[in-house]
């Protein structure tokens, strides 16, 4: 499934057409490109939204940090250079994490889902 949808999204970038972007000259040091991390924000409490949360994605060797935040559903995305990150979501009083991703490579052209939290919700 993740091969096929990378397939369609190299189909699709290739057939777009890009008239406005600037011609860089080939001998330019060019930027990393990397890839996509992406994951669910989810609560030990269903009645806690988790939408609007900010998603901090860290490159360990760097200290390049990249934010985000979470959709309705708890979902967010976020395109990153190469690297290793560590990625952490923001928590309110009386809130913990449960589970949190382990650090995560990112090479070019990657998808990194389910990237996923848990917070616990104490009352």
């Amino acid at each position: 499934m993740q091969l096929r949808f990378l397939l369609l999204c190299s189909a699709l970038s290739l057939a777009g057409c890009h008239l406005n972007e600037p011609i860089i000259d080939a001998g330019a040091k060019q930027p990393p490109v990397g890839g996509t991390v992406a994951g669910i924000v989810t609560t030990t409490d269903r009645l806690v939204a988790v939408s609007g949360r900010k998603v901090t994605v860290l490159e360990t060797k760097t200290g390049s940090h990249y934010e985000t935040t979470t959709a309705g559903n708890g979902g967010y995305t976020i395109k990153v250079p190469e690297g290793t990150y560590r990625i952490d979501v923001e928590l309110k009083s009386g809130e913990t994490l449960v589970k949190r991703p382990e650090d995560t490579h990112v090479g070019n052209g990657d998808l990194d889902p389910h990237r996923d939290f848990t917070i616990g919700v104490t009352r």
